[in-house]
């Protein structure tokens, strides 16, 4: 039996996180079904289809057997983050997921708990604050770069419950640094600004010089991995520095696209723009 079935046969499917997974899809396609009758043109058959794939990519990220990968393997370990910090966030948010959100739970619901909570103006000083783009930019590469220094990733790794808030604080930061850039509807749209393309080139920056590091360091980062089992055989070092590719090149291309698009849009006509921006 190989290294892979091992990890396949100790795989048990994880019912909490399955059943909320399950729970938010249901959710989401009842609301999307209500609002299509009255906004189908905002709401085409594409939104639920984002939606659905990031909660999918989100299950296979932290419930699938790639959780037992990265145990064992950094490179694996790197996919998992790399999923959860910039490909599910922009689609996500790409399914405008709010008010589908709240059309999908019952009336009671939503007039009893939902709405007062959402008028709540501490939670709304609580939201713009952490929506300004400074904000959210700290808040995702702090999480980023704190969460990989050595002594915090191999805490993580060794225990099940930080590992799990490790997976939290990420896709949190992710979802909130994507939200400034995609401003999904209802969000009030700001005027596209050049500062957003500063965003994301800086935070690109952040991604290489940690990866860079990674790469080229000619020894093993991260000792937890010195304590595992080995069943693939790879040296600690190459493990590292593929791990850090995978983070380098993949990582860099949800910053450097989406920055290509940006400014490609920024240089269109004024009107253009703002026609573009106001469909989005």
């Amino acid at each position: 039996m190989t290294a892979a079935d091992v990890i396949f046969a100790d795989w048990t499917l994880p019912w909490g996180i399955t059943l909320t997974v399950a729970a938010f899809a249901a959710l989401y396609f009842r609301g999307w079904l209500a609002i299509r009758k009255t906004r189908p043109k905002q709401f085409p058959a594409w939104r639920p289809f984002c939606f659905l794939s990031g909660l999918t990519i989100t299950w296979v990220a932290i419930a699938s057997p790639i959780d037992g990968f990265a145990d064992i393997l950094l490179s694996a370990h790197m996919v998992e983050h790399l999923l959860l910090m910039s490909a599910v966030p922009p689609l996500i948010w790409a399914s405008a997921p709010v008010v589908p959100l709240l059309r999908g739970l019952p009336k009671s619901t939503v007039q009893v708990v939902v709405g007062p909570l959402l008028r709540w103006r501490a939670l709304r000083k609580l939201e713009h604050f952490f929506t300004q783009p400074v904000v959210a930019w700290l808040t995702f590469n702090l999480t980023f770069v704190l969460w990989h220094v050595p002594a915090a990733y191999d805490y993580a790794l060794a225990h099940e419950h930080v590992h799990e808030l490790e997976h939290m604080c990420f896709l949190s930061s992710s979802l909130l640094f994507w939200f400034v850039l995609l401003e999904p509807w209802p969000a009030r749209k700001g005027a596209m600004r050049w500062g957003l393309l500063a965003y994301l080139i800086t935070s690109d920056l952040v991604n290489t010089a940690l990866s860079a590091f990674l790469a080229f360091c000619d020894r093993n980062v991260y000792t937890y991995y010195e304590h595992q089992p080995n069943p693939f055989g790879v040296s600690l070092v190459g493990d590292q520095t593929l791990g850090a590719v995978i983070m380098w090149v993949l990582g860099s291309m949800f910053f450097l696209v989406p920055a290509a698009l940006f400014t490609v849009q920024m240089l269109q006509p004024k009107r253009t723009r703002r026609v573009a921006h106001q469909n989005a």
